[in-house]
């Protein structure tokens, strides 16, 4: 090791505990003051998981892009000697039989697999099934009258219809598809017990959902996956169909719910937000807002995890092999040394290289899709309720406590 490069260890050496993670945040839409103050001081920094484990925190744009790339910076945080997230298991979503399922099927290959179902023509061509179930949401809501919460009238009920007709669900199943997508990606809401009652309850779902597949494929993304073979020759086996569902569920449902839900919150804490959208809702500046309100988000969760199978040099620092590494990727994006004006929600900003959906050979599969949600929600509330605002003033609004990936409790809307 040269001598200008400083060896990092997740053990505190001053004596002082580490601070706990994820931080709290001051609102629910405002980004914690750790973030700008360890990007100047301590970007590799020792922080202390809700299990006592203690993991190292990257702050900065280049430093969460460059592990985020690595191959040597693995998803395996079934390691023993990785930290894990909660102290009742060993790395819930991060850590489960759908990572095992998945790395067996080969991450490349899987990923090549799934590829065609999330080009921007396949997905293209969904916009106008989302178009229509949005304009159902939004009918039925003002049909029951103002105030109303935006995030459970519009921004949850979205996102899972969408995965559940990517996988061929009856829409009767849709609601126990969200419960367990809320099952498995929050921290402290369920107990152990709970957690492994209701993964077996989806196992078991999916499993007679696939058997029934066989029978009647169809020509939704699992039916294909069915009789689907790599160049080799090889399927997928029932295990990883299982994963795959899973996975697709967990990227596809929570996620985006939440994201519809702070998007709208965000536009809205700033009345001028809104009114700019709804004066000129063109394809462009939806794509652009979209794109900053990725970027732009504070309440973004928990991060990327990652576990190191060798030391790692990162911004001066080695990061040891067997270290458990967070990338906040929100954190990243606040970061002036990569975004002008990076406090500020611009709506025309552009280029915009935010690292939301990460980089590399692990970036978000569903990241069109997630995008195209995101887009025609907000194109039909601009269209259909210019006049929308906050029920509630904005540092009212509730984040929601436990959840990797973050979000609001509700979002309270009048027009």
């Amino acid at each position: 090791m040269s001598p200008e490069h400083t060896e990092v260890t997740t053990a505190h050496e001053g004596g002082t505990p580490d601070p706990g993670y994820p931080f709290p945040l001051p609102t629910a839409l405002d980004a914690p003051p750790a973030w700008e103050r360890l990007r100047g001081g301590c970007p590799v920094a020792p922080v202390r998981f809700p299990s006592g484990d203690g993991a190292l925190l990257l702050t900065r744009y280049d430093d969460v892009k460059r592990v985020l790339a690595d191959p040597r910076a693995t998803r395996d945080m079934a390691a023993d000697d990785a930290a894990r997230i909660t102290a009742t298991e060993t790395g819930g979503v991060f850590n489960d039989s759908m990572a095992t399922s998945l790395a067996a099927a080969g991450h490349l290959r899987w990923r090549r697999m799934l590829n065609r179902w999330f080009t921007a023509k396949r997905v293209a061509a969904l916009r106008p099934g989302m178009e229509t179930m949005a304009e159902r949401l939004v009918d039925a809501m003002l049909a029951d009258g103002a105030p109303a919460d935006l995030k459970a009238r519009v921004g949850f009920p979205l996102p899972v219809w969408v995965i559940c007709d990517l996988l061929g669900v009856p829409e009767a199943d849709r609601d126990r598809f969200a419960h367990w997508s809320d099952m498995m990606l929050n921290l402290d809401r369920y107990r152990q017990e709970q957690i492994e009652a209701g993964g077996a309850e989806f196992r078991a779902y999916m499993a007679a959902h696939i058997d029934a597949k066989r029978d009647a494929p169809g020509d939704d993304l699992l039916g294909s996956l069915l009789t689907a073979a790599d160049p080799d020759g090889a399927v997928l086996t029932d295990d990883q169909l299982i994963a795959t569902g899973q996975a697709l569920l967990i990227a596809g449902h929570e996620t985006t719910a939440n994201m519809i839900g702070k998007m709208m919150a965000m536009l809205l804490a700033e009345p001028a937000r809104w009114r700019r959208v709804t004066a000129d809702p063109t394809p462009a500046l939806v794509r652009t807002t979209v794109e900053e309100i990725l970027r732009y988000d504070a309440n973004a969760g928990f991060g990327m995890p990652r576990y190191l199978t060798e030391d790692i040099e990162v911004g001066g620092a080695v990061l040891p092999r067997g270290a458990t590494v967070v990338c906040s990727m929100a954190a990243a994006n606040r970061d002036d040394a990569a975004f002008e004006d990076a406090s500020a929600l611009r709506l025309d900003r552009t280029p915009n290289p935010h690292l939301t959906f990460g980089v590399g050979p692990h970036s978000c599969l569903g990241q069109s899709l997630a995008r195209t949600e995101l887009a025609t929600v907000l194109t039909v509330l601009a269209r259909r309720l210019p006049s929308l605002a906050l029920a509630v003033p904005a540092d009212e609004l509730r984040p929601v406590e436990g959840l990797l990936v973050g979000g609001l409790r509700e979002l309270p809307v009048r027009w």
